[in-house]
């Protein structure tokens, strides 16, 4: 079963209230440090898609500056609160926008991030290609996702909630992101996997040919 943008929207607007509590629990279970992994390393111009409540703006270095693509309009008005109360509203910027066709121009970011995302767009390759599109040669693309497990019994068990877990919360439970960048073109530079290979961390960067 494949989910649309309208079945993404319907289910994070129904979540925003709860999402914060929801992404703890996993978090602290699944995926400790990852966003803080993802976010500590972002640089420069920064094009966040699917941004969510804004979870990650608190972890960026102060002398980046952000632009956050998000598809449910409750999502992001908990992002502006959160950027708003943090005192970032000068170097935040939040747009409500589809990340399979960003309103961006080619070249305009040094970092795309996303953290937990892939799995809930509907065409993940299309938002890979446009984070492609839209980095400077040389930029880098920060993931913080999770995918297959490296675990045959696991990895049996997620494929077979796949189909549910896609239909009540549009959310793909075996995306793995690295074929993804590869097809995008992009030079893959570090991966890790954790807690039995469920959680991604990957860097990649997008071929700068004035370098070679």
């Amino acid at each position: 079963m494949d989910s649309t943008n309208a079945d993404v929207r319907r289910v994070f607007d129904k979540a925003a209230d709860h999402y914060d509590r929801q992404m703890a629990f996993w978090e602290r279970w699944l995926f400790r440090g990852n966003r803080q992994w993802a976010a500590s390393q972002a640089q420069g111009r920064v094009v966040e898609i699917a941004i969510g409540t804004g979870l990650n703006l608190p972890l960026y270095p102060a002398e980046a500056t952000v632009i956050g693509i998000e598809l449910s309009e409750p999502m992001l008005e908990l992002a502006r609160r959160r950027a708003a109360s943090a005192g970032l509203a000068d170097r935040v910027e939040l747009r409500q926008g589809d990340a399979q066709v960003l309103d961006l121009p080619d070249g305009c970011a040094d970092t795309v991030l996303s953290t937990f995302t892939l799995c809930t767009i509907p065409d993940p390759a299309a938002a890979v290609r446009e984070a492609f599109r839209i980095l400077r040669p040389g930029g880098q693309i920060l993931l913080a996702e999770h995918g297959p497990s490296s675990n045959v019994v696991l990895r049996a068990g997620m494929r077979a909630l796949d189909p549910l877990s896609v239909r009540f919360g549009a959310d793909h439970l075996t995306r793995d992101p690295r074929p993804l960048l590869e097809q995008a073109g992009f030079h893959i530079d570090t991966v890790q996997r954790r807690t039995v290979g469920v959680s991604f961390r990957v860097r990649a960067t997008r071929p700068d040919p004035s370098a070679q």
